[in-house]
């Protein structure tokens, strides 16, 4: 019993002392802490009030001025194609696309299985050499309700650009080369369709932004001649009926009885498809003259306007705006 008394009394010493070197540990802590806060001139265990996030998103670092015009050029094109904006240049489509080489008296067609295609452009050139060549919508079998007979007296300085309407079903544009084997052509079609970079622009807002001139009456038989200045880069003519058949001329002359490019055309219905198509005219003395060659039954009307000017420094390729 003596042992065991003994035993609990030295347990019960040694927690104490535990419990002494404890307490003395934690206040010098406590005057350390005091110590720091007196030297720090703030109070000792301060709680710090809680931090603020703010939820504003911080701005990016701004474009270079390279990068930040390309940008408002493709949002301004952008902008003008979705409120119908102004043309453009015609020849750059040739940069984008995959023209067919038609040899002289060969034939080349290109099919529409789709009915959401409406319009459809027409373009061909040379390399120089007289142009002769037959332009046809077919819609179904021996159904041509669109014709056209181009002549060019130079492919390459004045190419073909034409707008042909398409509406319902399925379609197809026929392309014969009328001249010899020495006079190859290059053509290619392309449908309706916007581009980003403004290379078709929008071939539905063209047509309906000179629809939307004042036209002038060709009755049948009768001449409507219209000149241009030398600063007129290109012209762009259209011709349209009350719903009646459309038999016309178009020529352009440079010069007195200088034919440069004549289109013979034909349409089944002047409203449903018109016509619609673009003149090269650099150099000076240029005329556009368009006969109606329907009898006094059949009148047309006829809307002729610049499309390109010429202003040496202005345009993105030194030689030429856009109409706006």
């Amino acid at each position: 019993f003596f042992f065991s008394h003994n035993t609990r009394s030295r347990r019960n010493c040694g927690s104490l002392i535990i419990s002494v070197a404890t307490m003395k540990f934690s206040s010098k802590l406590l005057v350390l802490a005091a110590f720091q806060a007196g030297a720090s001139g703030t109070a000792a265990f301060v709680s710090e009030a809680p931090k603020k996030f703010g939820t504003k998103l911080a701005a990016s670092r701004p474009p270079p001025p390279a990068a930040a015009s390309r940008v408002a050029e493709a949002s301004r094109r952008m902008d003008d194609a979705m409120r119908g904006g102004g043309p453009s240049d015609m020849n750059r489509i040739w940069d984008s696309s995959s023209p067919v080489t038609a040899q002289g008296g060969s034939l080349r067609t290109w099919s529409f299985a789709t009915a959401a295609i409406d319009r459809v452009l027409v373009m061909m050139k040379t390399d120089g050499r007289p142009l002769n060549a037959d332009v046809e919508l077919w819609q179904g079998p021996d159904n041509t309700p669109q014709k056209m007979r181009v002549y060019i007296e130079d492919g390459n300085l004045r190419p073909f650009s034409c707008v042909v309407d398409s509406p319902g079903g399925q379609n197809a544009i026929a392309i014969r080369n009328t001249a010899t084997m020495e006079y190859p052509l290059a053509a290619t079609v392309e449908p309706d369709a916007a581009d980003v970079s403004g290379s078709l622009a929008n071939i539905g807002a063209i047509t309906s932004r000179i629809s939307g001139t004042i036209p002038r009456t060709v009755q049948g038989g009768a001449v409507y001649t219209k000149p241009f200045d030398p600063s007129v880069a290109s012209v762009q003519v259209m011709l349209r009926t009350d719903g009646r058949p459309l038999n016309a001329r178009v020529e352009l002359l440079q010069g007195p009885n200088n034919i440069k490019q004549v289109i013979d055309l034909y349409a089944e219905d002047g409203m449903e498809r018109p016509f619609f198509a673009v003149f090269e005219s650099p150099g000076s003395g240029n005329v556009v003259r368009i006969v109606n060659t329907a009898t006094m039954e059949f009148p047309l009307s006829a809307v002729v306007e610049p499309y390109m000017m010429q202003a040496p420094g202005v345009g993105p390729d030194g030689n030429a705006f856009i109409l706006g």
